[in-house]
């Protein structure tokens, strides 16, 4: 049975930023109409220190508060939990990232019953698990709208084939309850709709921002580098998740290869993860320990990054990896993996350099020829800053109201 609307309006082409919010009330019977705030319930699978996740709490946060009333719903233990004290938040244990039967279906009713209480009119996942799982308690509970934005996808080519294809096929069966789709980047359209998920008509494309102005403000570099016991070092750097997508194993390796060939440098590793004993294994088997710094997850990362003089980022799979974007900001030259979204906004020798994945000689070799040339180092950051203002999160909060009211009262 199709979905009805009950906040249909009569309008001819109306801005939907000029409409007032007038709906009904949820009352049985009740014939009267108040104006009220649109409800938006955010899901996600894990608050970990990630881009999907602090854009999420800044559009929570942030939504214009004269016409959206938001929550959120998340899994249990992710480091950014503390930041939802100004959020209204239910936390779910068993909303966890792996696939376990008996908990999934633990989560899908605990989210069911929470929608039922809640009663938004529009329910935005984020996250592979949180996206089904959130999309059909959303359904279940009668919904009027339900959004997911892909910030990347839960299958990979470097999966086994079965996985892959359950993957997929899942993703195709939730679309079908799905009336919007948000892609942070073209390729993440391109591989939505190559993969048969939705047609090209409930995709939008809203970038995934950044507070630029965090980014572009002046630090005491000096005694950012004494933090970390670096005195006249070059410093090659990344920001990521210690997962496999991130590859943090190949950062490693061109480290090794850099110091083969400039001795007078050094890395910080910045992040946490499943893989962090697999690195220190790796660091200790190359005699990298007095080189390669592991910082942990860090809340300063706009600070740290600056004193970086080339940052790396070797992952293999990306919806659009946020902390390219937070580098160029910050006027850091690039050497990136060319790969997904990352290809709409490193452009060889233009905005910074590419490799394909686990092209360890290639990158360091890119790597070591920005650090051996500080004017080349100032021409691709500079045309790096000229491309970077459709990546401010406000923009990005904009267009989610903008899309969210379209949905409600323009249907």
């Amino acid at each position: 049975m199709p979905k009805i609307n009950p906040y249909k309006i009569s309008d001819s082409n109306p801005s939907p930023s000029s409409v007032a919010v007038e709906l009904p009330l949820r009352r049985t019977g009740e014939a009267e109409v108040q104006r009220r705030r649109i409800k938006i319930a955010h899901i996600i699978t894990l608050l970990e220190l990630g881009g999907a996740q602090e854009n999420t709490l800044y559009t929570c946060e942030n939504l214009d508060k004269n016409k959206f009333d938001v929550l959120l719903i998340s899994g249990k233990g992710g480091i950014l939990d503390e930041k939802t004290k100004n959020i209204k938040t239910y936390f779910v244990k068993e909303l966890i990232r792996e696939i376990n039967p008996i908990k999934d279906l633990i989560a899908l009713v605990k989210i069911y019953k929470i929608l039922k209480k809640e009663k938004p009119d529009i329910v935005h996942t984020h996250s592979s698990k949180a996206g089904i799982i959130g999309r059909w308690a959303a359904y279940l509970a009668k919904v009027c709208k339900i959004v997911h934005t892909f910030h990347g996808f839960g299958f990979h080519d470097y999966q086994n084939f079965l996985i892959k294809y359950i993957y997929i096929a899942t993703e195709r069966l939730t679309a079908t309850i799905t009336d919007r789709f948000i892609a942070v980047s073209h390729e993440n359209i391109t591989k939505g709709l190559q993969n048969k998920i939705g047609t090209k008509g409930i995709y939008s494309m809203i970038r995934s921002g950044i507070k630029l102005q965090n980014y572009q403000t002046q630090i005491d570099i000096k005694m950012k580098r004494q933090e970390f016991g670096i005195k006249n070092e070059k410093v090659v750097g990344m920001i990521a998740c210690f997962k496999p997508q991130k590859s943090p194993l190949d950062f490693v390796s061109v480290a090794e290869s850099i110091c083969k060939e400039n001795a007078n440098t050094k890395f910080l590793l910045v992040g946490d993860g499943i893989l962090r004993n697999k690195i220190e294994s790796l660091i200790s088997k190359l005699n990298l320990k007095d080189k390669i710094i592991l910082t942990g997850w860090r809340k300063d990362v706009n600070e740290i990054i600056k004193i970086f003089d080339v940052f790396v980022l070797t992952s293999l799979f990306e919806g659009l990896p946020r902390v390219v974007i937070e580098a160029m900001a910050s006027g850091i030259p690039v050497v990136a993996t060319y790969i997904d979204g990352t290809r709409e906004i490193v452009h060889e020798g233009l905005t910074g350099f590419v490799t394909q994945p686990h092209e360890i000689e290639k990158m360091a070799e890119r790597v070591l020829r920005l650090l051996n040339n500080p004017n080349l180092c100032e021409k691709l950051t500079s045309e790096a800053k000229k491309r970077i203002s459709e990546f401010d999160i406000d923009l990005m909060v904009k267009q989610q109201e903008e899309l969210y009211l379209s949905l409600i009262l323009l249907d």
